[in-house]
């Protein structure tokens, strides 16, 4: 935008705004920048783009859904828009509306496969990204029609069959269905099945519909076929929804005709249509019996072409090795076995965090579930993931993946180091000269030291994650780029000595300076809790500056900046016992809560399992999170309805609760429940790798006595002194 300061143009763009009525944007965008601290990036384009396009959407849902509410919407939409419900938002003159109460879905699919079907609280199956969906009602000869998306109530879990599965139970007077959605493999290709199961006290129709929807509101269909032996639709001729029995009645409408759930007992059967504006909806008809129970199989061939990384026993072949949680606790064992699960889906070269609204890369989300992969043993998967990495730096160093985010370099240094720590491995030569330069660019981004501002030496105000609030000098940034150098500093030792020792000391004199900073932050505010930047008060950004003691370990557990800045979050910032993010998220936060949680663990302080307990409850059925929470609905409200850096959290809160290091040695147990210790039941975790090697741990419950713990080491370079430290148990 540097043309916009050409005075010619300020001039143009100013006199065309006001002989329309508009502000001038050049002086209405100044204003907004003024908010903000100077700095090289507003905003990464990238967010910028994702936002225009999410609320394109919204816009074309504004148009749509409200003019059109006798039309079948997908469940979020029909809670939203509905005045008697605790999720409806009045419209008024928003321009756009989108999905703000139940951000919710879940993914399912296969190792190594980058397509992920998503499926919705109410079994609402979007197979292909950001495409149609399909959903299935029972329709009773009487009139009755079970819509499992105007159901207030339905019943919704997650199976672990060969791959994740999602099976949804709707009932209404009499009706019934269930549908399971999954993902196979059929001849080397992934394929997304559903399955339908229905019945109903009185004769009626299985129906199978085609819906120009998903979960974040319109998804255009302008043309749909029925194959000639009517057991097959073509979808926008590229498209193919296969069925296992042909229909026997079959409609299809527009926009103009409405809804075809309007149509269902229409007489005149159709089997095509098209739409100009793109809203075909499509519903084939399949009898049922009274009393008896109507099967359907669908099938959506997600890729026309075979891989030869999928096999049918893929799963199996993902899974091997990992460390297995095996405790008296249903809702954690389901949590964490789900949370592997979408570690895997989520990972098929690249990592995402997220199947649909984050299913891009972000180096700040690789970093903390690659440390999940690689802290469970999905070594393999972790290594591939960064070898993605180096292809990512620019020529001057800087690991890019977004604009202005200067925390990338020192989470890309920190999580090799972490990968050759777990390993035992020595650097690779091929990363050699990629850490250097990722640690020179940390050096060089650094502010003059010199300046009479609390900001010297720190790193440039920058966008930073988007949950700390505008552009800012914060110390999230500083404290990544001071682990990156001491990563570097211990990669290159065995290889650069002089290398080594000098981000050594460049890490050192960064680390004095961040110190002299809090200081001021400290004078200033009255209390040693630490503010987001040099320039903040205490407010919910501060949840940033935890990572001077999660996941760096930066400082001793003790340090009293950073129990102080915990004491103000919990007693500022947390609604239903989770962290409420009031910046952006507007939401119950579940991996920032568990980052609490582990601040708490490593302190022996109790009140983590509060705080873990709190995450679990806020799951869904099916085990996952989105990234906000709804304080009221406890839907999604903002981001991805399965939001992986979530799941890596929990993986990690549970990992951390057996075995975490802690400077040069292990502490085994620390946040292991205690309820878990007075039943008999055995309790293991393992294997799992460690920065001294691979342990498995077992306890053995004695209820009204001591636990007996015992443990496997397979050691790096010999046994490390090892701290069993049960909660509420004598160490």
């Amino acid at each position: 935008m540097s043309w916009m300061k050409w005075l010619p143009w300020r001039y143009l763009v100013k006199r065309m705004a006001h002989r329309h009525g508009f502000l001038d944007p050049i002086a209405l965008l100044a204003k907004l920048h003024s908010f903000a601290q100077p700095s090289e990036v507003g905003e990464p384009i990238e967010l910028l783009r994702a936002g225009v396009v999410f609320h394109a959407r919204g816009l074309i849902n504004s148009r749509v859904i409200q003019h059109n509410l006798d039309w079948v919407w997908p469940y979020w939409i029909e809670r939203q828009f509905d005045p008697g419900d605790v999720a409806f938002i009045p419209r008024a003159f928003s321009i756009t509306h989108i999905n703000l109460s139940n951000r919710n879905w879940t993914a399912i699919g296969q190792p190594d496969v980058a397509e992920l079907p998503v499926v919705d609280p109410r079994g609402l199956l979007t197979p292909f990204y950001d495409g149609w969906s399909l959903d299935a009602w029972v329709l009773a000869d009487d009139g009755r029609c079970l819509l499992p998306s105007r159901c207030k109530t339905a019943r919704q879990r997650q199976a672990f069959e060969d791959g994740p599965v999602v099976v949804t139970d709707s009932e209404l007077g009499g009706l019934s269905l269930t549908s399971r959605s999954r993902v196979v493999v059929e001849n080397g290709k992934p394929v997304c099945e559903l399955l339908l199961r229905a019945r109903s006290g009185t004769s009626g129709s299985l129906v199978l519909s085609l819906r120009p929807a998903n979960p974040e509101g319109i998804s255009f269909i302008n043309r749909v076929s029925l194959s000639g032996q009517r057991d097959a639709w073509t979808v926008d001729r590229k498209q193919t929804v296969f069925f296992s029995r042909p229909a026997e009645r079959h409609h299809v409408s527009d926009y103009r005709q409405g809804d075809v759930r309007i149509h269902l007992q229409d007489n005149q059967d159709q089997s095509q249509g098209k739409c100009d504006v793109g809203m075909v909806t499509a519903a084939a008809l399949f009898p049922m019996r009274a009393g008896e129970v109507s099967e359907l199989t669908v099938r959506v061939p997600l890729s026309d072409e075979s891989a030869p990384a999928i096999r049918p026993d893929s799963w199996l072949g993902a899974l091997e090795g990992y460390a297995q949680l095996e405790c008296p606790d249903e809702s954690w064992q389901f949590l964490y076995d789900a949370a592997i699960h979408s570690l895997v889906l989520h990972s098929p070269e690249d990592v995402y965090p997220g199947p649909y609204t984050y299913k891009r890369f972000w180096f700040r989300d690789a970093a903390f579930i690659i440390h999940a992969l690689l802290c469970v043993g999905l070594t393999d998967r972790a290594e591939r993931a960064l070898h993605q990495f180096p292809h990512r730096q620019l020529k001057n160093g800087y690991f890019r993946s977004q604009e202005g985010e200067w925390d990338a370099n020192g989470e890309v240094l920190w999580i090799l180091r972490r990968f050759h720590e777990l390993t035992g491995r020595a650097l690779h030569r091929r990363w050699q000269e990629p850490v250097r330069k990722g640690a020179r660019w940390i050096q060089k981004k650094r502010l003059s030291d010199t300046l009479d501002k609390p900001h010297a030496g720190l790193l440039p105000a920058g966008f930073s994650a988007e949950h700390l609030g505008p552009n800012d000098y914060y110390y999230w940034d500083d404290f990544w780029g001071i682990a990156g150098l001491k990563a570097a500093e211990e990669l290159l030792r065995p290889v650069d000595r002089e290398a080594s020792e000098h981000f050594g000391a460049g890490a050192r004199e960064f680390a004095q300076t961040v110190d002299r900073s809090l200081a001021t932050c400290a004078e200033r505010l009255k209390r040693p809790g630490m503010p987001a930047s040099p320039y903040r008060r205490l407010d919910a950004g501060a949840i940033g500056s935890l990572a001077i003691g999660y996941p760096t370990q930066l400082c001793r557990p003790d340090d009293p900046r950073l129990l102080d800045c915990v004491e103000f979050l919990l007693e500022k910032c947390f609604v239903k016992g989770a962290f409420y993010q009031d910046m952006i998220h507007s939401g119950l936060n579940a991996y920032l809560t568990l980052h609490v949680a582990q601040v708490l663990l490593r302190a022996g302080d109790l009140r983590y399992l509060e705080l873990v307990d709190a995450v679990a409850g806020l799951a869904s059925p099916t085990g996952q999170w989105p990234e906000a929470i709804h304080p009221g609905t406890g839907g999604g409200c903002m981001g991805d309805g399965h939001h992986v850096w979530a799941s890596a959290e929990w993986v990690m809160m549970v990992r951390n609760c057996f075995v975490r290091e802690e400077g040069d040695r292990l502490v085994f147990c620390a946040g292991v429940p205690p309820r878990w210790l007075e039943q008999g039941k055995p309790i293991r975790f393992g294997p799992a790798p460690t920065s001294f090697g691979t342990v498995s741990i077992a306890i053995e419950p004695r209820p009204g006595d001591t636990p007996d713990v015992t443990w496997r080491g397979n050691w790096h370079r010999g046994e490390p002194d090892i701290e069993v430290k049960l909660p509420e148990v004598r160490p």
